[in-house]
């Protein structure tokens, strides 16, 4: 039975990778790049009616102009937070969460299990709760990475395959309930695509035993399982790099089976060069087709090119980094099928595999992939507006989707009340302003 589910999600997926592919083949760079600021208008923006109250529960008069600002994006942008409170000084600790909560409401906090909890029972619990604290006093969500995978502490495989394997699945229950007041969002389990492989070449005993014995899907079932018992409430994410037909497969396999997957994860490390405007919208298509929302989990655009002798930062290189950045976050906010956006690193300061992949420099000084970012994200897609209210106390208006602060001033005294658009409004929606 299950060699004939598995025959027909690989058939399925054959065909929607043909018909996706062909639809993507059809269209060049330019014509989709052409269409990206006519899809961000309709599916990143909403319209609403709100009918303005006083205090008193009555409506405003006519005439009263109405400050509508947004505080908060729907949309997760974000980046990994590794860095926090290890950057090389004090001042650069200041600096990058300074920078972090600036442009960002999403972050993602590292739970490799093997950095995690190097000795068998001594976690950095404290590390990330502080972390995830800060996050929630500067109104970023966090994300926990990841739950299961490849890297393994070295007392797991010193310990009987059964009690190893025990250990990981209730390490999964561990950290999703013990940080369940500060983390709602999980990757569950990282690059099965590859997972017997890295495995065997990182000696990682125990999920090597796991694929060996079960085989991926079983393995993504349980860990899955594991992690919705802990956190009925928790987004969770299947992640990958390969963006292949056998991600694909897997996915499919995975949903048909109800596997609880509420989001897919792609990493675009993209260190060997940018991605082609074809290959990105073709992955977004292909994708989004089951219907999961989408996160870019793990974005890498370097600002430089890579030698013998160095890696590192250039005027030319951060300048093409800057393009890239902007016209890859374009892309993907325009697509209906992504939901998040994570750029790995936001500093060259430890950044992995030592890359320039920053959009900080060492010294903490922003880039212009910084500046270009937050010309997008705080400017060209965040909402400042105003309204005049109509005789009934209703105000009109159109904004990105997220949190917004409405502000009006009734006799010298300045009224503010909070609400959030989603979606379209057609009928008014009663805010009392206080």
């Amino acid at each position: 039975m299950r060699q004939l589910v598995l025959l027909i999600a690989v058939l399925a997926a054959v065909l929607v990778v043909f018909s996706s592919t062909a639809l993507a083949a059809g269209m060049s760079a330019e014509e989709i790049l052409a269409g990206a600021d006519e899809r961000i208008e309709q599916y990143r923006k909403a319209s609403a009616v709100l009918k303005l109250l006083a205090p008193s529960g009555e409506p405003l008069a006519e005439g009263i102009n109405v400050q509508i600002s947004q505080t908060r994006h729907d949309f997760l942008f974000g980046a990994n937070i590794y860095k926090f409170d290890k950057c090389r000084t004090p001042e650069d600790n200041a600096a990058y969460k300074e920078k972090f909560s600036e442009l960002f409401n999403f972050a993602t906090l590292a739970f490799y299990w093997s950095q995690y909890e190097s000795n068998s029972g001594k976690t950095e619990f404290r590390q990330r709760l502080k972390t995830a604290q800060w996050c929630r006093q500067n109104n970023i969500k966090a994300k926990g990475h990841p739950l299961v995978w490849t890297l393994e502490p070295n007392w797991s495989a010193r310990m009987r395959p059964a009690t190893a394997q025990s250990h990981l699945w209730g390490r999964i229950a561990r950290e999703v309930m013990g940080f369940s007041r500060y983390i709602d969002t999980w990757d569950v389990l990282n690059e099965p695509c590859v997972g017997l492989k890295q495995a065997k070449e990182r000696n990682a005993a125990t999920i090597l035993g796991l694929y060996t014995q079960m085989g991926e899907i079983d393995v993504i079932t349980k860990a899955f399982g594991y992690a919705r018992n802990a956190g009925r409430n928790a987004t969770l994410i299947l992640n990958d790099y390969d963006t292949s037909n056998k991600y694909e497969r897997i996915v499919q396999v995975c949903l048909d089976q109800g596997v609880p997957i509420d989001a897919v994860g792609i990493q675009s490390h993209m260190h060997r060069g940018y991605w082609p405007v074809e290959k990105t919208w073709d992955v977004c298509q292909r994708f989004g087709r089951f219907g999961k929302p989408l996160h870019f989990t793990e974005v890498t655009i370097t600002s430089g090119p890579k030698t013998e002798q160095q890696w590192k930062t250039t005027d030319e290189g951060e300048k093409l980094q800057a393009a890239n950045a902007k016209q890859f976050y374009r892309l993907l906010f325009s697509s209906p099928a992504v939901e998040a956006i994570t750029w790995w690193d936001l500093s060259d300061q430890g950044a992995w595999q030592g890359a320039p992949a920053g959009l900080l420099r060492e010294d903490m000084t922003a880039k212009p992939a910084y500046e270009a970012l937050k010309g997008l994200i705080k400017d060209k897609w965040w909402t400042q507006t105003s309204a005049t209210t109509q005789a009934d106390g209703t105000i009109n208006f159109r904004g990105f989707k997220g949190q917004y602060s409405i502000t009006a001033n009734i006799n010298g005294k300045e009224l503010t009340a909070t609400t959030s658009l989603k979606k379209d409004t057609p009928t008014p929606v009663e805010l009392t302003l206080k």
